[in-house]
């Protein structure tokens, strides 16, 4: 093992965070239901495709609150899902606000959809009606909305910008807020991202031919595709000392193909290594990861074997994504947030699936659903790939390893 740690003068911790996603509307619930393995929020909807055939989304089933009393531009189900998720860590701001000030505290989130959902609805009522409604306003629906509205909401009035590469867009916002920090630009971080569900991403995945006929298997003989999901992941960074550590970020852009990754994980790879060379760890440090796991068959072939040549030792692995679909711009940060659970409570996020691993993959350490940890887990590794080739892996620690 390496002994040569990050230089506590530089850490970045995690102060909080604050979650709602297909498993629940609230830490304890979303916790409870992620290590129990649920797939609780995948619903069948009929009124999403063109042509009205089923297809399985993870829903947020909770009623999410008001947004009315915000400017009309503000008025989107995907803000209500970011108010959510801001609720459960206002406090936090809050007190970060009369250390720091307003100007201080920076907003860096992610998105991919922003307020699209409004815009469908706003372009059938004026394809029936011959207008948009009066109640619409195209400003929902542009990539800043949802930073612009979490500072707003938190009284903030420094930095406060958008990351939209896809899938790896909230877990790029760490890296990012991370150096504003460094460069002694900011104190602390709103970071995350925030994405919910419409019509024109699951008609898009579609027909790119990658969604699945039922609930996704991630890395199974079976596997066909993903679920849409939908999800707010909001964290709370600074240099206040709490129990868990944003240990480093690292990032590629192999741009071997828009829509397909490097076969051989090339991009993956890189990124994850940079990650573990920023933190100072060997491979064998890591004790869990949690894999991009789409259920597509070239991603999930790619980031097997792109982890078992990284990580010969085998930590314990597994995707979310069978339990709260692929939340796209809120992926990283929602995943993120399971690791810190599992460094928390020392728990093992299941990997949910038919038990069919695809034979002509690497094996790599499938967690079941009734295993627990044989061994403290340190160190998490996630991985968040998107279009274009654009690589994130972070790693998240406990503070005292």
């Amino acid at each position: 093992m390496n002994q040569t740690r990050v230089d506590p003068s530089n850490k970045i911790y995690i102060n909080d965070f604050g979650l709602i996603n297909a498993l629940g509307s609230h830490l304890d619930e979303i916790s409870r239901n992620l290590f129990a393995g649920s797939q609780q929020g995948f619903v069948a909807r009929d009124d999403i495709l063109p042509d009205g055939s089923i297809i399985y989304v993870a829903q947020v089933q909770a009623e999410l609150p008001s947004v009315e009393q915000y400017p009309i531009h503000f008025h989107s189900r995907n803000n209500q899902l970011a108010l959510q998720a801001y609720q459960q860590i206002a406090a936090t701001v809050g007190l970060l606000k009369q250390k720091y000030g307003e100007q201080r505290i920076g907003v860096i989130l992610g998105t991919s959809t922003s307020g699209i959902a409004q815009g469908e609805w706003a372009m059938a009522s004026k394809q029936q009606n011959g207008a948009f409604p009066a109640q619409y306003d195209y400003r929902v629906q542009e990539m800043s909305n949802v930073a612009e509205f979490v500072g707003l909401v938190a009284g903030l009035s420094g930095i406060n910008m958008t990351i939209s590469t896809a899938c790896s867009s909230s877990a790029k916002t760490f890296i990012s807020a991370g150096e504003l920090m460094a460069a002694g630009i900011i104190d602390a971080a709103i970071v995350g991202g925030v994405d919910s569900l419409c019509a024109m991403t699951v008609n898009g995945f579609k027909a790119l031919e990658s969604t699945s006929k039922g609930i996704c298997k991630p890395s199974s003989v079976n596997r066909d595709g993903i679920n849409i999901g939908e999800a707010a992941a909001l964290a709370v960074i600074s240099r206040e000392k709490s129990d868990l550590c944003f240990i480093a970020g690292g990032e590629s852009s192999d741009a071997h193909h828009m829509s397909a990754p490097h076969p051989e994980g090339r991009g993956a790879i890189e990124a994850m290594q940079q990650a573990l060379d920023k933190a100072k760890l060997h491979s064998e440090d890591i004790g869990y990861i949690n894999l991009h796991g789409t259920a597509t068959p070239k991603n999930d072939a790619m980031e097997a074997i792109a982890v078992a040549q990284l990580f010969p030792h085998q930590p314990y692995v597994s995707s979310s994504k069978a339990c709260i679909g692929h939340t796209l711009g809120a992926a990283g940060a929602t995943e993120i947030a399971f690791c810190c659970l599992v460094l928390q409570q020392q728990k093992l996020a299941p990997h949910v699936w038919d038990n069919l691993p695809d034979p002509t993959l690497p094996p790599l350490n499938w967690v079941t659903i009734d295993e627990q940890c044989q061994h403290k887990i340190d160190y998490c590794l996630s991985n968040s790939f998107a279009f274009g080739g654009n690589n994130v892996s972070l790693i998240v620690g406990l503070e005292h390893a």
